[in-house]
């Protein structure tokens, strides 16, 4: 879940006292308003979505929903059609509204149509001198091609494919270039000023493991003592060892850990840990993000027995030189499927980046846009508004989308030749993955569990989900809601009561 302060800007006693008023006010008003504008139209919205909304103090002029029937599927084994009702909703569904991480169907899906399930980004290695008896005498040279996921595994596995190379020992530097994306300096605070959350790490042509550091805390009871591990190595940071064992139960471990994570150079938990929380990861933003791919690529390179005599350093826009190493990314397809099951923010902006970089040209977000935008009228067409997209991750109080938008385009994609590629990505209803099992928990004997794929999307006075459900009689729908109030995260289970009701589309008679 992303979260915020709900009063971002600074305040000066008078509007802090607008504000507050506001604040007490305009949620009653807009119930009030919502529902006395709705009043004689409500029964257009399910009961038990209305009943749900009532209950989280959410009015109907907040929500905007749309459910549309998708064209038959396969025969069955009697070689009939499925007969279905074909259940239609459209309540406000052109109203553009704030979707969150639902937004990241946008971007996975013109990814697919506009580059293909099979495509790569390559990291290129130069050498800029000879190679004589393993010692490359000039500088390396790595270039980023803006994968999303260039991970710890597959950075030692580009180290490694630089040793077979005949290179162990470098008289020089290490340069980093990555100017195939042109960025603006990226603020990890602007969005709810928390910097070290790893969702408001910014894009870069050299993103490496996602500029976080992840540490595991193994009690090791026998010993008196908790074990921190740390990864991916980072050069210059000092990071302890151990902790000292807390008694009693686990309880808020994060909070007792008393962490420090805000100096580069040095972590410091001064608190200590309980062996009754057994172990647990914690993942950060590290402090210093233009510092990170320096500090872990010396760090790597030296911890695979590899020798420098210069520094790691960001160098952009130098000649290559010598073709050495060519990493290639995970295909496109691997790529959508980790953005949309675990909604990484990053990966959307690096893969939004990506439409307009793979012209060629250093990629930027007002080409993306408009690449996109043209992409939207070409293929969705003209049934519904062009979405307004600030970054493709859905991290933003700015992006908007209506529901008629993003079923129309869950329509395309299910005719499309990525219908599969792109329907697979998305969490199955009540499943392991993170953004599937609240669905599960709120009712654990909910009829949507394994008959919807969903993407859902939260910020704050923003609770949404869209995605494809299967109805009892076999007919599949298209569905999307959004919900944009104060009160949005209450409302989630109406959301999940817009899904039962499509998941349960047989007519009464032919009910059991």
């Amino acid at each position: 879940m992303i979260t915020s302060s709900p009063c971002p800007r600074p305040l000066t006693p008078r509007r802090a006292a607008r504000w507050s008023a506001r604040q007490l006010i305009a949620p009653l008003a807009l119930w009030l308003a919502g529902f006395a504008a709705s009043a004689g139209a409500a029964e257009a919205l399910p009961a038990s979505v209305t009943q749900a909304l009532a209950r989280a103090k959410v009015p109907a002029g907040s929500v905007a929903m749309a459910v549309v029937p998708l064209p038959p599927g396969p025969l069955k084994p009697d070689g009939k059609r499925p007969a279905a009702p074909a259940l239609r909703l459209d309540w406000r569904s052109g109203e553009p509204m704030n979707p969150a991480s639902v937004m990241k169907l946008v971007t996975t899906y013109a990814g697919l149509d506009l580059l293909g399930t099979g495509y790569f980004w390559k990291t290129r290695v130069f050498a800029q001198g000879d190679v004589q008896d393993g010692v490359l005498h000039g500088d390396l040279l790595i270039q980023g091609g803006g994968d999303p996921k260039l991970v710890r595994e597959r950075i030692e596995d580009l180290l490694r494919a630089i040793a077979d190379k005949g290179v162990r020992k470098i008289d020089g530097d290490i340069l980093l270039d990555n100017s195939v994306f042109s960025l603006p300096p990226h603020d990890a605070a602007a969005f709810d000023d928390d910097p070290l959350r790893p969702y408001n790490a910014g894009p870069d042509g050299l993103l490496l493991n996602f500029k976080a550091l992840m540490f595991k805390f193994v009690p090791d009871a026998a010993n008196g003592k908790v074990r921190v591990e740390s990864e991916p190595p980072i050069a210059g940071v000092a990071i302890p060892a151990e902790v000292p064992i807390a008694l009693g139960t686990c309880g808020d471990w994060r909070a007792r850990l008393a962490a420090n994570f805000r100096d580069p150079e040095r972590v410091t938990f001064a608190g200590s840990y309980s062996p009754s929380c057994g172990q647990q990861t914690w993942g950060v933003a590290y402090a210093d993000p233009a510092s990170y791919a320096p500090r872990v690529i010396d760090a790597m390179w030296l911890a695979a027995g590899g020798e420098l005599s210069g520094q790691v350093k960001w160098q952009n826009g130098v000649s290559p030189g010598q073709p050495l190493v060519t990493g290639y990314s995970l295909p496109l397809i691997s790529i959508v499927e980790d953005i949309n099951r675990f909604s990484n923010n990053v990966m959307a902006q690096q893969l939004f980046l990506t439409m307009s970089a793979a012209g060629g040209q250093p990629g930027n977000f007002d080409s993306s846009r408009s690449a996109l935008m043209r992409w939207w009228r070409e293929r969705i067409g003209t049934r519904a508004a062009v979405p307004l997209v600030v970054n493709g991750s859905g991290l933003s109080r700015s992006e908007r989308i209506s529901a008629a938008a993003l079923t129309a385009l869950l329509q395309h994609a299910a005719a499309s030749a990525h219908a599969q590629a792109f329907e697979q990505s998305l969490p199955l209803a009540g499943s392991a993955d993170a953004p599937a099992r609240g669905l599960a928990a709120r009712n654990p004997a909910s009829p949507a569990i394994g008959r919807a794929r969903l993407k859902t999307g939260t910020l704050r006075d923003v609770a949404a989900v869209a995605g494809y459900v299967q109805g009892r009689s076999g007919q599949r729908y298209a569905i999307a809601a959004l919900i944009n109030h104060p009160n949005a995260d209450a409302a989630r289970p109406a959301l999940d009561k817009l899904v039962e009701w499509v998941v349960d589309d047989l007519p009464r008679t032919a009910k059991r």
